[in-house]
């Protein structure tokens, strides 16, 4: 699962943008919010997303295929459930299937997230190429973002006693994509954010999860712009001048390609980068 960038700037996003001013100001800034007063207990609800340019848009991988791309969606699916091994899924569901695809890089509507603010930042400075460029982090409050749901799909969040949704649960209220997109909201468009089966270890490792827009052509960080909460999300800044130490810092914590993509691909990527030279 990479946590894929895509091209543009994004659109002004005001005071809920900041920039860190140092390392230690970063991680102020990724871990606020944490505590949970009912539990007495440091639970935060965010999910995080870490891009190495701060200007890139929060588009989904299927806006990359062109003109036309959303009415090509269903035969992309179609497709890969047709010609993938049957064994790939656990259940023959959409929600199953959307996952392994989106895993092994199907273009979808789907766009990855971490609970880890950490592995959120190795995505952030990951690109070596790309130091000389502002990079950031998206930190947005869940249970804030489906306060936007249905109501229908707030009432099944509470009947299972979660925040975020599962395959399974989705499996239980939405039949398909068809069904998603004709559930109503107060913003007319939703995002909802909801975990994969423990495909294997890249995923579990990565501390991953997904999110589904209601319309696949949701632009998110436009989508944004329309939730009035404060806490709802902001975009943290990583200035160019501060990726080295981030980037020194998550390699000596062991948040390196070796741990997040598990096998040889993972150890030949961190080694090259680890003894690419500064300049």
């Amino acid at each position: 699962m990479l946590f894929t960038e895509v091209t543009e700037s994004s659109p002004d996003v005001g005071a809920r943008e900041i920039v860190a001013q140092s390392w230690t100001h970063l991680h102020e800034l990724l871990f606020e919010g944490s505590w949970n007063d009912e539990l007495q207990r440091h639970r935060s609800h965010h999910a995080f997303r870490g891009n190495s340019n701060a200007n890139y848009r929060l588009e989904p991988s299927l806006m990359r295929i062109g003109e036309g791309y959303h009415e090509r969606e269903k035969h992309l699916l179609r497709n890969f459930q047709k010609y993938a091994h049957r064994n790939v899924v656990e259940k023959d569901s959409v929600w199953h299937w959307l996952s392994v695809a989106q895993h092994h890089g199907l273009p979808t509507r789907l766009m990855d997230w971490t609970y880890s603010p950490l592995v959120a930042l190795h995505f952030a400075t990951h690109n070596i190429r790309e130091f000389g460029i502002d990079g950031c982090v998206w930190k947005v409050d869940y249970d804030e973002i489906h306060e936007h749901l249905p109501d229908s799909l707030k009432k099944a969040l509470r009947a299972e006693g979660a925040h975020i949704f599962t395959v399974g649960i989705l499996d239980k209220y939405v039949k398909d994509l068809a069904a998603l997109d004709k559930m109503p909201s107060d913003l007319n468009d939703f995002l909802l954010f909801f975990e994969p089966p423990s495909l294997d270890d890249r995923i579990m490792n990565q501390f991953a999860y997904f999110s589904i827009a209601s319309n696949p052509t949701l632009v998110i960080d436009d989508w944004f712009s329309r939730v009035t909460s404060p806490r709802a999300w902001q975009k943290i800044v990583i200035p160019a001048g501060l990726k080295w130490e981030v980037r020194d810092k998550l390699d000596q914590a062991n948040i390196s390609e070796r741990v997040l993509f598990p096998g040889l691909d993972g150890l030949s990527r961190w080694l090259r980068r680890h003894y690419t030279k500064r300049v």
